[in-house]
């Protein structure tokens, strides 16, 4: 799934964003409000974790933006403001969900998920095709109860579908999401990869639409 984090303090943003990659997600960023702003408006990501007290625009307003430009992007909201006027001040702009720091990187992770499966597409806790299960929670991939061990880049090739059933998605948009954004990465990568799915899950789950791109199979 592909993030945004917006957040000025270096070492935080740099932590989270090996975090978060390591976990499969596919991580841009931003260190003030205002590129914060634009990177989202002009960026296709599945959610958003953004740092009330930023340079040039706060947390606030960039969720409010976004709410007014009709941007309904599940956004977490960072905060080392602890109050309760502070946090409904946050969810009342517009944002999904409100973490104070410090935080645990285990429940912000566990946050985002329940953000995602809250989206405005299906977002079941387990994800199923057929006889194939993947657990987001703890990165399981079992076909008929049998585990299948895939790479991070099978894995978040996988999820991705997942998470479009029935839905066609085209090279570019599995680039944009299962592959680093600044990566230079040939399209054809994403057939070898698909490839390599057909033949962990035993099963051609993965359609090929010509001249679209791909669908899976239920």
């Amino acid at each position: 799934m592909r993030l945004l984090v917006v957040e000025d303090e270096v070492r935080l943003t740099r932590a989270l964003r090996r975090g978060l990659e390591a976990d499969g997600f596919v991580v841009e960023v931003a260190f003030d409000g205002a590129s914060g702003l634009e990177t989202a408006r002009h960026g296709d990501f599945d959610a958003v974790v953004l740092d009330v007290m930023l340079p040039h625009l706060s947390g606030y307003d960039v969720v409010r933006t976004l709410r007014a430009e009709d941007n309904w992007v599940p956004v977490l909201m960072l905060s080392a403001k602890k109050g309760e006027h502070d946090q409904a001040d946050g969810l009342d702009c517009g944002a999904d969900d409100y973490l104070t720091k410090p935080f645990s990187y285990v429940v912000l992770l566990a946050r985002l998920r329940a953000l995602l499966r809250r989206s405005h597409e299906p977002r079941p806790v387990v994800l199923s095709a057929g006889d194939v299960r993947l657990d987001p929670a703890t990165r399981h991939v079992s076909v008929a109860d049998e585990h299948v061990a895939l790479t991070p880049r099978e894995y978040g090739l996988l999820e991705y579908l997942l998470r479009r059933p029935g839905r066609v998605v085209t090279k570019v948009e599995i680039l944009d999401h299962v592959w680093d954004a600044a990566a230079d990465v040939n399209p054809n990568a994403v057939e070898v990869y698909v490839g390599y799915l057909r033949r962990k899950l035993g099963r051609r789950l993965v359609e090929t639409v010509r001249g679209v791109g791909y669908r899976l199979e239920q």
